[in-house]
């Protein structure tokens, strides 16, 4: 990938971080000159993930892309998923690039900006008698996913709302620190499904060879993707919603979507996704 990147690795935030953090947030907009420094779970396959040692994925090249359109190189600082809001209020980076999806509670404490329309799909061993089509065939079963996420809330909602009261089991959720974990415990036969993004799930299918299939028809609960920006920073938010802006309209932006086989979010999508608050 780009030699723009240098890789932070994970560290604790203790409290001398966090009060160094809080003295670098002193000044608005980004906290470095030249730079924008991006808080990623860089295991989350086609999103952001290291190939040698280096970012790589759709969400690394589209902040690569807006980086260079606001003349600013890309420092990532992979960390995990469950971080990355507590990373952003404390002032460890600019923004979170991570394929994070948007969220009513999280707009609570982060500002979002949309860049791409997603949702989940369902994982399962290929040739297991269990194939659920949708998240009501989860009742009953052992799912598992990665911690932090959207759906989670969702699943353990389905649980009370749905399979309980309808007198069926409740849905058993695992929870796994990285979706690669999640992954290998439906391997291992530790969880009988997984419920991941549509796009992570796809590229778990080519990397495994088939040992596992889609098993859900449709797209589940579809969302829009934000990069995170941290409340009252409107410095950062607007330098990067007018990159954004900029950076569609260049054929450079185009060739990424159809690399990675995705698409923008249409103004209607947005209207239709982005929560009311």
């Amino acid at each position: 990938m780009t030699a723009l990147h240098r890789i932070v690795r994970p560290i604790a935030l203790g409290l001398i971080g966090i009060v160094v953090a809080t003295g670098a947030m002193a000044a608005s907009g980004f906290k470095q000159d030249g730079t924008i420094v991006a808080g990623s779970d860089a295991t989350f396959f086609p999103y952001e993930y290291m190939n040698n040692n280096q970012p790589a994925g759709f969400d690394i090249e589209l902040l690569d892309g807006l980086g260079r359109i606001m003349g600013r190189k890309v420092e990532t600082v992979d960390t995990r998923f469950p971080n990355l809001i507590t990373g952003l209020e404390g002032g460890r980076f600019d923004v979170t690039n991570s394929s994070m999806y948007i969220t009513a509670e999280r707009l609570k404490v982060i500002d979002m900006i949309p860049y791409l329309k997603s949702g989940e799909s369902i994982l399962t061993l290929k040739g297991s008698d269990y194939q659920p089509r949708r998240p009501e065939d989860f009742c009953g079963h052992k799912l598992g996913s990665m911690g932090a996420t959207s759906w989670l809330q969702q699943m353990h909602r389905l649980s009370d709302d749905y399979c309980v009261r309808n007198g069926l089991k409740p849905i058993a959720v695992s929870e796994y620190a990285t979706d690669p974990e999640t992954t290998q415990a439906l391997l291992a036969h530790a969880v009988e499904a997984q419920i991941t993004d549509a796009a992570v799930a796809r590229g778990v299918i080519e990397k495994l060879g088939g040992r596992v299939v889609i098993s859900s028809r449709t797209l589940i609960y579809p969302v829009l993707n934000g990069i995170g920006v941290r409340k009252g920073n409107d410095a950062v938010k607007n330098a990067l919603t007018d990159a954004l802006k900029k950076y569609r309209a260049t054929p450079e932006y185009a060739a990424l979507l159809k690399k990675y086989h995705f698409e923008a979010p249409t103004d209607a999508d947005i209207r239709e996704l982005m929560p009311k608050s």
